[in-house]
């Protein structure tokens, strides 16, 4: 398992071995040895496991959880081809504002981890996209919140040739500004306290 530190204090990337024959493939997307040597401990407990299927050119988040409660996420796309994107949106990070792109697939099997307070958006590449979420709490909708990925401040890089498609609430997102002026972004701070309590 190849594991890569990324850009916003945190988050993870793991890249498993992939054995492939006449057959298909065989792939782990979590491994618990190498997340332990790169966290200092194991995946939090799971409380919910979830999966969107996405036609190309859909367009989804940016998501995140208000904090508290908060929640940390463990993404990989077993199918299909998405664009991926975390955005730090912790307010008092010393990677604020950042993001990071990558490109996962049920080719590469590539799995990012997702702490507390950070934002994650995917742009499907090819129709029947599968991203599954493995994730550290269940779904509440009233505390699901979205920025929006096209906010010409964050400037993420969208590829061409796509007829984006997005959700109502994803298109009525705020930018980045609107909601750290609205009061809507988490705390660095207290982010980093209920990610802690993950484990206790």
């Amino acid at each position: 398992m190849q594991v890569q530190t990324l850009g916003i204090e945190g988050a993870l990337a793991f890249t498993p071995p992939v054995h492939r024959d006449d057959r298909g493939l065989f792939t782990s997307p979590y491994q618990d040895a190498p997340f332990t040597g790169a966290r200092g401990r194991s995946l939090f407990p799971v409380r919910d496991i979830s999966h969107n299927l996405s036609a190309r050119g859909v367009l989804r988040g940016i998501h995140y959880t208000t904090t508290p409660p908060g929640r940390a996420k463990y993404v990989y796309c077993p199918y299909g081809r998405v664009h991926d994107y975390l955005v730090d949106l912790r307010v008092g990070s010393p990677t604020f504002g950042r993001w990071e792109a990558a490109e996962l697939g049920g080719d590469t099997c590539r799995a990012l981890y997702v702490p507390v307070g950070v934002g994650h958006a995917f742009l499907s590449l090819e129709d029947d996209s599968m991203v599954v979420y493995v994730m550290s709490s269940g779904y509440v909708p009233e505390n699901e919140l979205a920025v929006s990925p096209l906010d010409p401040a964050l400037g993420l890089p969208v590829p061409d040739g796509h007829d984006l498609t997005r959700s109502e609430r994803d298109t009525a997102a705020p930018t980045l500004a609107e909601a750290r002026e609205r009061g809507l972004l988490p705390e660095y701070d207290t982010c980093r306290k209920v990610e802690a309590a993950l484990w206790q």
